[in-house]
């Protein structure tokens, strides 16, 4: 389900125009957007035409705490108006300009367009330029999600278990910094609160049943089957007890000769539910996949962009086993293995299923934040490896995605989602004013 937010819709106007017509059509759009899932909207019915109309708009919006303006064109209008609703509001704006009605042997009726001009204008030469644009007689829900991405990160619980991985220095963040970007605080937690909390048996037993059900577990012990069980009660108990909406884990190298086993496993059944958790301590990388949850897209996971076939033009998205279990091809035998961290690793094992898939990485370099975007489609494969792993083409040969990767520096992580989720993020990277690598 997509990320909950409230916007804001006013629809200025100016007399010498035909500003009765544009009020109905100000009435029709009402009705469209409220068929939109998951918004809250805060309509100022009447239109905005004097500037005082507009001061009172944007203060009785900013009291119901929007997450978003929509600001439609019915007509040209006063410029003042956009800039008196910014001044209070101060939140991303849609300016919506409508198709120019049927001429009627007079003048332009509308102009809207022109008035989309005349706001973008004076908002870009004023320094503020958060703002997007559409033409026509829809809004633009790309835009509404690119809001629920903000709201995801100002809302969400970001949690951290030990640190990042062991030498995994470009997984670091600043998090000040990413308190002054995205107003999001990390809670620290350490492995060892993790190993001693406590869950019932009964969960862990119930957990061992649901792994055997999903799984062939021929190739681990009861010993260890048990472990994944218990592991998987206790990151979920935890993260609720927590209120955590994500949570990045330094898997390794302590968890295994600490706890017993490695935690993927428990990991690939709880992303499956619906959880957040990334390997390696890898915070941005639990940003991207937040985000990614935010505008609808199902059971994001990371992935290592891995196995570069430059002569066939395919990489596998792999990882050593964390992926979640529901995204398996279901033509492979999904299996837990113990191949990893010296036979105590209890990894999911399995190859993915077919389909076309989007690719994130928020990322960070010294100065900016960038996003990497990238679209590709997963073919079909052989079992031919341990982990979790996916055949994947992309939009452009391999060869220049890769280049891209490294010629910017890109960790080496990103959240993989089936179907196209581009859009909406390139539009918040605009709102945000951060680069865009695709």
């Amino acid at each position: 389900m997509k990320e909950k937010i409230k916007v804001g819709v006013v629809c200025i106007a100016r007399k010498t125009f035909d500003y009765i017509a544009a009020e109905d059509i100000f009435k029709k759009i009402q009705v469209e957007l409220k068929k939109i899932e998951n918004i809250d909207w805060e309509i100022s019915s009447e239109l905005v035409i004097e500037i005082k109309d507009a001061q009172t708009a944007a203060q009785e919006l900013k009291s119901k705490g929007i997450d978003g303006l929509v600001c439609i064109s019915g007509t040209f209008a006063l410029g003042h108006l956009i800039l008196e609703l910014n001044k209070v509001i101060q939140k991303p704006i849609l300016l919506w300009g409508l198709d120019e009605l049927p001429y009627d042997g007079g003048k332009i009726r509308l102009n809207s367009v022109c008035g989309i001009n005349l706001n973008s204008s004076n908002l870009y030469k004023a320094g503020v330029k958060n703002y997007h644009v559409v033409i026509g007689d829809r809004i633009d829900e790309d835009w509404l999600d690119s809001l629920r991405i903000i709201k995801a990160f100002a809302t969400k619980r970001i949690g951290i278990i030990g640190y990042r991985a062991k030498g995994f220095f470009n997984l670091d963040v600043d998090e000040l910094d990413l308190y002054r970007e995205l107003g999001l605080l990390i809670d620290h937690f350490e492995l060892n609160e993790i190993y001693k909390f406590e869950v019932e048996t009964t969960k862990s037993k119930e957990r061992e049943e649901q792994i055997k059900k999903i799984f062939d577990v021929s190739s681990i012990s009861e010993e260890q089957l048990s472990k994944v069980a218990e592991l998987t009660s206790k990151f979920n108990e935890f993260m609720n007890s927590n209120q955590l909406d994500a949570l990045a884990i330094r898997c390794w190298p302590e968890f295994a000769t600490d706890f017993g086993i490695a935690p993927c496993a428990a990991m690939s059944v709880l992303q499956a539910e619906g959880k957040i958790l990334t390997c390696e301590g890898d915070i941005l990388g639990s940003l991207s996949m937040v985000a990614h949850s935010a505008i609808g897209a199902k059971t994001p996971y990371l992935a290592d962009f891995s196995q570069v076939d430059l002569k066939e033009n395919f990489a596998l998205l792999w990882h050593c086993g964390v992926a979640p279990c529901n995204l398996w091809d279901e033509k492979c035998n999904r299996s837990l293995e113990p191949y990893f961290a010296g036979g105590k690793g209890v990894t999911a094992d399995f190859v993915m299923k077919s389909g076309q898939v989007s690719f994130l990485r928020i990322d960070y370099a010294p100065g900016e934040y960038r996003l990497f975007l990238q679209k590709g489609n997963v073919i079909p494969m052989e079992k031919k490896l341990k982990g979790t792993y996916a055949k994947a083409v992309f939009e452009d040969h391999v060869k220049d995605v890769l280049k891209k990767i490294i010629d910017n520096g890109i960790a080496h992580h990103i959240s993989v989602v089936y179907d196209d989720y581009i859009r909406p993020l390139e539009i918040f990277a605009k709102i945000k004013g951060w680069n865009v690598i695709r």
